[in-house]
């Protein structure tokens, strides 16, 4: 029997939800609630195109030129995006993942990224998928198990559907601020979003705009999360919590399949902006044995 694209699938189902988490890269490849799709993902003959639903580390999105300095050292990552020049998404899209914990409605999938010459550090990575009576609620972590401090940040690329195209679907980002960008779509500084066609704190309707753009400065709730909600003919939102600071929102315009542009919204929680491994912004030094945490989800509300 043929191995799928993204190996090993991992079935996960809690009452009417039901998700699928894959070996390669750890990431999710579908999820929806009784029987209606909550994202846009792959089929399991198919590989994940377009980040669909893949954990991003130890950078997400764009680094400008796939270059960056740590402690003095210059570094190389092959360029992955050559129209731009850059690499994009960090090193462990395409891993192959471990499954070390799994039950009816949870798995934690793990991979140790060992140093290579464009990354010479050593992380543990863990993504810990769970069906909640109220959604997918995702706990990352990484752990420094080398000898020297490591950059690290983390993301990852759900597109959330509502049925249709996002043209006729409302937004609401909660963000004061947005990141605008050069031609290489490397951003260039930060600007509110008041008065600008990026201001979707009260929620609107997206219409034709093209949206590929970072969110900053986000508002939160008195628990901590910031939440991006999508209503279309259903509602569906995405939370972070406090450890992500940034937000990518992607209206799919450029994939390479046309029948899928505008068909899902990604919307990606980022611990770092763009080009982070350059400006040092957001970059989490972590020493011998440090370990952070980050967790949002996505529900059907």
């Amino acid at each position: 029997m043929s191995v799928p694209p993204s190996g090993e699938q991992v079935e996960l189902v809690r009452g009417g939800h039901r998700a699928v988490v894959v070996e390669v890269g750890g990431g999710l490849r579908s999820y929806d609630v009784d029987g209606v799709p909550v994202v846009d993902g792959y089929d399991e003959q198919e590989m994940a195109s377009a980040g669909r639903g893949q954990v991003l580390a130890p950078w997400p999105n764009r680094l400008r030129g796939g270059r960056y300095t740590w402690d003095g050292e210059e570094h190389q990552v092959p360029i992955d995006k050559p129209a731009e020049g850059n690499a994009l998404h960090g090193l462990v899209r395409w891993r192959a993942w471990r499954v070390t914990d799994r039950t009816a409605d949870a798995v934690t999938m793990t991979l140790r990224l060992h140093p290579s010459p464009p990354y010479p550090f050593s992380l543990d990575l863990t993504a810990r998928w769970a069906l909640t009576d109220d959604g997918l609620a995702v706990t990352h972590s990484a752990t420094n198990v080398g000898d020297r401090a490591a950059p690290y940040a983390l993301g990852i690329h759900p597109y959330v559907t509502v049925g249709g195209l996002v043209d006729q679907a409302r937004l609401t980002v909660p963000a004061a601020s947005w990141l605008p960008t050069d031609e290489h779509s490397i951003p260039t500084g930060r600007a509110p979003v008041e008065g600008t066609e990026y201001d979707f704190r009260a929620g609107r309707v997206l219409g034709p705009m093209t949206v590929d753009t970072a969110f900053a400065d986000l508002q939160r709730g008195a628990d901590g999360a910031a939440r991006v909600v999508l209503e279309g003919e259903r509602t569906v939102e995405v939370w972070v919590d406090e450890a992500f600071g940034w937000l990518q929102v992607f209206s799919g315009d450029t994939l390479p399949q046309v029948e899928r542009r505008r068909r899902g919204l990604a919307v990606e929680p980022m611990t770092a902006p763009p080009n982070a491994f350059v400006t040092g912004e957001g970059v989490l030094r972590l020493e011998p044995g440090d370990s952070t945490t980050a967790r949002w989800g996505v529900r059907l509300r």
